[in-house]
């Protein structure tokens, strides 16, 4: 796959850069954050409504906008449905609020974030009194994407797509939609690289991002700062593999940077996420080498399957296991 740092991703209506910055746990220092991104060449940003950050990233995008320094056209803006909003009369709602903080009158993508419905409520995470999360267990993914396709004809998205779904629930958006999704975002990395979900997503022209790209090294963190459940947690360190560290050296690179071209060259998008301006510079500092067919090969072989699954099972996703509509395997 030839690869330039402006290759794209394209889907209908949709021209997704191959490379972006992952926002998620960031907040006000984002503005600095993304100030030293965009400047370092980012035009894609991935955020989300629970992540609490889209103003931050509205106040960057309008000041950027507003000096003549770029175009709206040059930026590819995702955002995604907040869970507690996965019904079909609230969808609307939730597209139009992350449009106000992010000072857009439409975004490039807009994706379910989560299969799985929570009970409305003015609170991100709805908990009940034995600190139970509410689950909307009437869940219906076909209806959601009905109303998920009247936001492309409203224009307030340009495409839509979806985050964390498994082939069984792709399927049935495939076989009931009138606007097929264009991108699904899951967690992929070396230690779980999904070759399954990726040729069913390419057979159908899905395009795939790759969240988690990296590894997930702030997990463990997060997950005890929300006391949420951790006995559960996988924590897995890609970059210090000795075959990453290897070739690292082999090529000149930085072990994140050997990992993110993997990606690459197995043909999906990547959103790493850095608050250091030396990593966010050279996360995008990929497309000066190419890994030969023996090396990738050498990282495809790294694949754990399930066992190399960080978010599941555990942390924010284990209260969600007795939802119907719960994707991954348990």
């Amino acid at each position: 796959m030839a690869l330039a740092a402006d290759s794209v991703l394209t889907a209908a209506n949709m021209k997704m850069p191959v490379i972006g910055l992952g926002t998620w746990q960031g907040g006000e220092e984002l503005e600095k954050v993304l100030d030293t991104a965009l400047e370092a060449g980012y035009r894609h940003i991935d955020t989300a409504y629970v992540y609490q950050n889209e103003q931050h990233i509205g106040v960057v995008i309008k000041k950027w906008l507003d000096s003549g320094k770029l175009k709206r056209e040059d930026l590819f803006i995702v955002t995604k449905l907040c869970p507690t909003h996965l019904r079909p009369d609230d969808i609307e709602k939730s597209i139009n609020e992350s449009l106000k903080k992010l000072q857009l009158s439409h975004v490039d993508l807009f994706l379910i974030h989560n299969p799985v419905g929570l009970q409305f409520s003015d609170n991100l995470f709805p908990i009940g009194p034995n600190g139970e999360l509410l689950l909307d267990m009437s869940t219906d993914l076909v209806a959601c994407w009905k109303a998920m396709e009247n936001l492309v004809d409203a224009g307030l998205t340009k495409s839509i797509g979806l985050s964390n779904f498994n082939i069984g629930q792709i399927q049935r958006i495939l076989d009931s939609c009138r606007i097929k999704p264009a991108n699904l975002q899951v967690e992929l990395y070396v230690y779980m690289q999904q070759p399954e979900l990726v040729q069913f997503c390419k057979a159908n022209g899905i395009t795939i991002c790759a969240y988690g790209p990296i590894g997930s090294p702030s997990l463990k963190k997060f997950t005890e700062s929300n006391n949420l459940p951790t006995e559960n947690l996988n924590i897995l360190s890609p970059m210090t593999d000795p075959i990453v560290t290897d070739l690292a050296k082999k090529y000149g690179k930085a072990p994140a940077q050997i990992l993110l071209r993997f990606l690459l060259q197995l043909g999906v998008a990547v959103i790493p996420k850095s608050s250091n301006p030396e990593r966010l510079r050279s996360n995008i500092d990929i497309f000066d080498f190419n890994l030969t067919e023996e090396d990738f090969a050498k990282l495809k072989s790294l694949d754990r399957g399930e066992k190399g699954r960080q978010f599941g099972n555990s942390g924010i996703f284990a209260p969600m296991m007795p939802h119907p509509e719960y994707p991954f395997p348990k």
